[in-house]
């Protein structure tokens, strides 16, 4: 599965990031992020349901953890959470 994502600000791309889900030969699930002007990071799948999965890659320097929920009406909710600079840190996307 490929995804992309956009911030934008007065019309203008701010940032954007290229996403896949993909799953390796020996079947662990990957989420693999490419944000703009950072390197590629890969965190991989540690829970899958039916409303929630989450990756993680505590080798990153933020985030650490990739979550997406199923809400109950029907929207997707993402969340990345993980420690940066001594401090937990998260952020929502909906």
């Amino acid at each position: 599965m490929f995804g992309i994502s956009r911030t934008v600000a007065d019309g203008k791309t701010m940032e954007f990031e290229f996403m896949q889900i993909r799953q390796e030969p020996g079947g662990g699930i990957l989420f693999i992020a490419k944000p703009s002007g950072q390197p590629e990071a890969t965190f991989k799948l540690i829970k899958g349901g039916d409303r929630e999965v989450i990756f993680e890659n505590p080798q990153h320097d933020f985030p650490q953890r990739v979550i997406y929920r199923l809400q109950s009406d029907g929207s997707l909710l993402g969340r990345i959470e993980g420690v940066s600079k001594g401090k937990e840190k998260s952020a929502i996307s909906r």
